[in-house]
């Protein structure tokens, strides 16, 4: 038999029991310690991690009313919480135990013992240990993310109208519980608005559980929404919630709801207009209670009307619908974000880039930002851990190629588009007067005076 890797601290004052409570579990566990003395317990608990705690009542002879080990058992439970405490007590004192469980003890074992019941008990409660050790970490781990949660949640900035416009009226709905739909393209901020709309909420004390429909298995689907019951699949090892019940009280942000396929949606839309759910393999429904939120950068409209979407489920879903304006709609936003991203990530990377300097500032302010916020992060990001000096230069951006054209629409000035094609060249070439030269077909010094003459 292998070996259980456990800790086992046994403290009686007398020798001959813990030699042979030591002989008996030495062949079950890692780790055996003993003390014939109270009073060393503490730098046990402080030396290693103690799963189990086999403790007598009674050390001083004459004294067997149990006091000295109530007393201990109260310092163990209080130096190290998640250990198990078994007392070991003669017949007489069965009643003695009983208190002592009241008081924070797992079990207790009668002297003398038989060593199959000494190991079943024991064995219990290292599971026990483990287990609360486990809850405790989890706790732990949720009470740092609700912290961080509240903490990290990225700001909406924004002054343009476009934005102003949105924020007015996330700000009015987020009070209601009302089903949100939020459109918009990618890096857009659709994240950023479900989880203030969620804050912004009576429900804000509650779950914000974000699934992301795009990546979700179909196959996985039921499971992981609705949950499922122990051996409804091969894997089935126990009841385990799904992430509406996960919500419950709260919010469920159901991201990009347009890559669902069609018989999905079916199941979707039941789900949100009857308020239950089914648990995969149980029959049992159960009702639930948690705001819905929904988003997609997919032209959600034109694909009801080609029938790849359902129009009964995006009834049921957009009572509100939120549209969130791309980066190059709202150019009057984009030095803010930039400079709110310097900051952070100035802070993060611990570097003294403070500014932007003018030439990487009419860049930014110029480039169509296809990735919207979440490329404007990356490049800020980018050019604050390769920068060299305070102010960021425009050689430290690095804008991607594939939508550096600025569209001219219907402005045919020939000084505005002659400025727009040499910003163009100049971005493309990251300020490199050589290459931006060649490309538009003009000497450096040709260039040179154009810059001058624009302001570039």
């Amino acid at each position: 038999m292998r070996k259980k890797d456990a800790t086992i601290l046994i403290v009686d004052d007398d020798d001959d029991i813990l030699f042979s409570a030591r002989i008996s579990l030495k062949k079950y566990f890692s780790e055996i310690i003993t003390a014939n003395n109270p009073k060393k317990i503490s730098n046990h608990l402080t030396n290693a991690t103690v799963d189990v705690v086999l403790l007598d009542m009674n050390y001083r002879i004459g004294f067997e009313d149990g006091k000295e080990g109530l007393y201990w058992l109260k310092h163990i439970k209080e130096v190290s919480p998640e250990t198990t405490v078994i007392l070991m007590t003669a017949f007489g004192s069965v009643n003695l135990a009983v208190e002592a469980i009241k008081q924070g003890a797992t079990d207790f074992i009668l002297k003398p013992w038989n060593t199959e019941k000494l190991y079943g008990v024991v064995n219990a409660g290292v599971e026990l240990a483990r287990s609360k050790r486990k809850t405790s970490q989890l706790t732990t781990v949720q009470k740092q993310q609700d912290k961080d949660f509240h903490q990290q949640t990225e700001h909406i900035i924004g002054n343009s109208p476009a934005m102003k416009s949105a924020i007015k009226l996330m700000q009015k709905v987020a009070p209601t519980d009302a089903n949100i739909l939020i459109l918009g393209e990618n890096g857009t901020g659709k994240y950023v608005f479900a989880k203030e709309i969620h804050l912004l909420s009576d429900r804000k004390n509650h779950p914000f559980i974000h699934v992301d429909l795009g990546s979700l298995n179909e196959n996985l689907f039921e499971s992981e929404l609705f949950g499922y019951a122990k051996g409804a699949f091969t894997d089935a090892q126990k009841d385990t919630l799904g992430r509406f019940e996960l919500a419950k009280g709260g919010t469920i942000f159901l991201d990009e709801i347009g890559n669902l396929p069609l018989h999905l949606q079916a199941k979707l839309l039941t789900v949100i207009q009857n308020r239950k759910i089914t648990r995969l393999g149980e029959g049992k429904e159960r009702e639930i209670d948690v705001r819905i939120i929904c988003a997609t950068n997919a032209p959600i409209h034109e694909m009801v009307e080609e029938q790849t979407f359902r129009q009964d489920l995006l009834f049921r879903i957009n009572t509100i619908e939120l549209n969130l304006p791309p980066l190059r709609d709202r150019k009057e936003d984009v030095l803010l974000l930039a400079n709110h991203f310097l900051k952070k990530l100035v802070k993060k990377y611990r570097k003294n880039s403070t500014s932007f300097s003018n030439e990487a500032i009419h860049a930014m302010k110029n480039y169509q930002w296809p990735g919207n916020i979440r490329e404007i992060e990356h490049i800020v990001e980018r050019a604050v851990i390769i920068a060299d000096t305070e102010v960021i230069q425009l050689e430290d951006l690095h804008f991607s190629t594939k939508k550096m054209n600025v569209s001219l629409g219907h402005n045919l000035n020939l000084e505005e588009t002659e400025k727009m094609l040499i910003q163009q060249a100049m971005n493309k070439h990251q300020g490199n007067i050589s290459k931006a030269s060649k490309d538009l077909g003009l000497t450096r010094a040709a260039l040179y005076r154009r810059l001058e003459k624009f302001g570039l």
